[in-house]
C-alpha cells in the first residue's frame, strides 16, 4: 500500500520503519532532513510538502506534536487536504484535544475524507518494537480499513467510538498516569524517610492494594525496576513536558465540559513546576526527585 506518513518524530520515525519493514511504500514528510534520509534509505520515498505526500498515497498517517501542527498540516495551502484523492482513508495519531480532532476531520469530510484520531500509548519503545496501543476515534468502516495497517504498529487496537473519542481516551488515560506517579512517588520518598527498605516497601505495595502501573512497571524510585527511566537517570522514557502537555489538555477538556479534576488540576502544577526547575526533558517519574531529601 502507498502511505503518506507525515510527522517523523521520536514516535513517527520508529512507526514508519515498521511500515516500511511490513512491505509498504511510504511517501514520507517531516522538517527534519536526516531522519527523511535515514527513512529514504530503507526504502522511503521523500516528499516535499504534506500536499505532494498525500497526493498519490492510498493512505494517509500523521504524528505530530500538537494541535497547531496538526491544523497546518491539514488545512495548510500546502497541506493533505489540498492534495489528497477523495475518498482516501486518513488518521492523526497525535495527542491533542478532542475538539482539532473533530474540527479538522469535518474539513476533510467536506472535501470526501473520511478522518479518524489514533492516538498511541506505549512510548518510544513501543513504537520501535510494533506494541503500541492505538485508541482510535472513527466510523466503524473507516476502523476497519484501518485496523490491519496499524496492527503493524501495535499490538492493541481499540476502537473507542466516533471522531474524538480516541483522544478523550488518550487524555483520561494520562491524567490517572501523571497522578498515579506522583501518589507512588510520594509514597515511595515516605517510606524511605521512615527508615524502611525502598525495595522491600517496593514488593509490599505491588503485592497490595497500592499495586498499580507506576509502581509494579514504572516504578520512580532507582534501583527498584531495572528496566524503568529511574534507574537510567530519568532518561530514555516519557518525557516531563509531554506529561505536562497532555495534563494540560485534561485539564482544559475539563473545564470546556465544566467537570472538576482537582488532582488532575494539582498533577499538572506539580509538573510546571519541575518543568520550570530545567527538568522538562527528563522522564516523567523524575516527578520523584522533588520528595527526595538530598544527600
Amino acid at each position: 500500500m502507498r502511505i503518506a506518513f507525515i510527522g517523523l518524530g521520536n514516535m513517527g520515525a520508529p512507526m514508519a520503519r515498521n511500515l516500511i519493514k511490513a512491505g509498504h511504500q511510504l511517501n514520507l514528510f517531516d522538517l527534519n532532513k536526516t531522519v527523511l534520509a535515514e527513512l529514504a534509505e530503507l526504502g522511503g520515498q521523500v516528499s516535499s510538502s504534506p500536499k505532494d505526500a498525500a497526493a498519490n498515497s492510498e493512505l494517509v498517517i500523521t504524528m505530530l506534536p500538537a494541535a497547531a501542527h496538526v491544523r497546518g498540516v491539514y488545512l495548510n495551502e500546502d497541506g493533505v487536504l489540498a492534495g489528497i484523492r477523495p475518498g482516501t482513508p486518513t488518521v492523526d495519531c497525535s495527542t491533542i484535544d478532542p475538539q482539532t480532532a473533530r474540527d479538522v476531520s469535518k474539513a476533510a469530510a467536506a472535501k470526501g475524507i473520511d478522518m479518524g484520531d489514533a492516538p498511541v500509548s506505549g512510548g518510544t519503545g513501543g513504537a520501535a518494537a510494533g506494541t503500541l496501543t492505538f485508541m482510535v476515534g472513527a466510523s466503524a468502516e473507516l476502523f476497519a480499513s484501518l485496523k490491519p495497517v496499524l496492527e503493524q504498529m501495535g499490538r492493541n487496537i481499540v476502537h473507542c467510538g466516533e471522531v474524538g473519542t480516541g483522544q478523550i481516551a488518550k487524555i483520561c488515560n494520562n491524567l490517572l498516569l501523571g497522578i498515579s506517579m506522583i501518589g507512588v512517588s510520594e509514597a515511595m520518598a515516605l517510606g524511605n524517610a521512615l527508615g524502611i527498605d525502598t525495595k522491600v516497601l517496593a514488593g509490599i505495595i505491588n503485592s497490595s492494594t497500592g499495586r498499580c502501573w507506576s509502581s509494579d512497571t514504572y516504578n520512580p524510585w532507582p534501583g527498584i525496576i531495572e528496566t524503568a527511566p529511574a534507574s537510567r537517570g530519568y532518561t530514555g522514557g516519557f518525557g516531563a513536558e509531554l506529561m505536562l502537555k497532555d495534563l494540560g489538555l485534561a485539564t482544559e477538556a475539563a473545564r470546556q465540559a465544566h467537570q472538576p479534576v482537582i488532582l488532575g488540576a494539582v498533577a499538572q502544577q506539580l509538573y510546571q513546576a519541575m518543568s520550570l526547575r530545567g527538568e522538562g526533558g527528563k522522564d516523567f517519574s523524575a516527578i520523584v526527585e522533588g520528595y527526595r531529601k538530598k544527600d
